[in-house]
């Protein structure tokens, strides 16, 4: 196909966290707030006179010096967040707004709140407790959390609009972006698309690290162009699969599944798209606030919520992608040592073939993916499995 015209300018703005479009808001006035979780809302830190950027460690190394606070036994993605602070990478952030979710991304914010990391006079880091259910008394605690621990803090410390009006020109943006998002992800579901999973991977992250205002044009103008991009002449790739796991913002990975003949599809991992595009609606009489509090915990796919029918519901999501997105299996993908995803990394490869008949491989990887030469033995193993089954099912019919 031909190159998409701002893709290269995507992966430029990937390499570093204080990438060329932050700079040039931040060079206009407004605070960059960084988070590192779907449970802090970034439409929050998008209100007038500031920008969210969810925190990445782009290519990373060994994290030496991060594992010395944090010891070997925690996530490589927490240590390599810690390392690139350390290493001053996050310097430009005025906030951190943190959540009480995953536990060493908890640790690594305990870090830059309790030690001189971020150099920045202004900076402060504020936690917020996040239920663990999704009852009515949960939604009316995190939308308290959100206006003490967001709101509130944001105009004290930096005069920020934080009435109802700012608030829905957030959402307004916010939508916007997810439109079109949702509308660039669509065409995963074509039959021969004209978007690729590593392309559409790049473009979502875009979303997250960049200021809203300043990416939306080049979103706009890279949906107008792929309603005219040819597809290849025939689908290039073997089978079609969705990716689902723990956090995932490398794009590389992506490439590797892909290279391997297995078109990804659907991403239903953090800092994916599925759930993360989905537009905020607020009702006629309802505080965009109490919305953007349901809104996020209403539409969270995460295993921290252990109920049984949540726990039931996001292997029924799976199933539903698979089948939305026609994909022949699904790979579930956990970061070394992350508590969360690893047990629901093992309980997916349990149920999803034997409750849902879709096949599945469990990959636990490192955050920096330096074993690329077994992961890529495991996905084509995967993908000539995946293959034999479907010639298995075609002969009975």
């Amino acid at each position: 196909m031909r190159d998409l015209k701002h893709l290269i300018y995507f992966e430029n703005l990937l390499q570093e966290a204080n990438n060329d479009l932050v700079k040039q808001a931040r060079a206009e006035g407004k605070k960059a707030l960084g988070y590192t979780c779907y449970f802090m809302p970034e439409v929050l830190l998008d209100l007038p006179g500031c920008f969210s950027v969810r925190l990445r460690a782009p290519r990373s190394g060994s994290p030496e010096m991060a594992t010395y606070y944090m010891s070997n036994r925690t996530c490589h993605f927490g240590r390599s967040l810690m390392e690139r602070a350390l290493e001053g990478g996050f310097n430009f952030l005025d906030a951190q707004l943190a959540t009480e979710t995953c536990t060493v991304t908890c640790r690594f914010q305990e870090h830059l709140k309790q030690m001189d990391i971020i150099q920045n006079p202004d900076f402060f880091c504020e936690f917020t407790d996040v239920p663990f259910k999704k009852t009515e008394n949960s939604c009316e605690h995190f939308r308290k959390q959100l206006q003490a621990h967001v709101l509130d803090l944001l105009h004290e410390k930096f005069g920020i609009d934080i009435s109802d009006a700012a608030l829905m020109t957030a959402i307004e943006e916010h939508n916007e972006v997810c439109r079109l998002i949702t509308e660039i992800g669509a065409y995963r579901k074509a039959d021969n698309p004209v978007i690729t999973g590593y392309e559409f991977h790049v473009i979502q992250l875009v979303t997250l690290t960049c200021p809203k205002y300043l990416i939306l044009p080049y979103l706009r103008e890279t949906a107008e162009e792929l309603k005219t991009r040819e597809p290849e002449p025939r689908f290039p790739y073997r089978v079609r699969v969705v990716l689902a796991g723990a956090e995932n913002d490398d794009p590389n990975f992506t490439q590797l599944i892909e290279s391997c003949g297995a078109m990804v599809v659907a991403d239903r991992y953090c800092y994916g798209s599925l759930p993360g595009r989905e537009e905020i609606h607020v009702s006629e009489g309802q505080s965009p606030l109490d919305a953007v509090a349901r809104h996020y915990l209403g539409t969270s796919m995460c295993p921290r919520f252990m109920p049984k029918e949540d726990m039931r519901g996001r292997k029924k999501y799976l199933a539903d992608l698979v089948k939305e997105y026609k994909a022949d299996g699904l790979i579930v993908a956990s970061n070394k040592f992350c508590e969360y995803w690893s047990y629901e990394r093992m309980m997916d490869a349990l149920i999803l073939p034997r409750d849902f008949n879709i096949p599945t491989c469990s990959i636990e990887k490192e955050y920096v993916n330096s074993a690329s030469g077994q992961l890529r033995t495991r996905f084509q193993a995967f993908i000539e499995s995946v293959e034999i089954k479907k010639i298995q099912e075609g002969a009975k019919k």
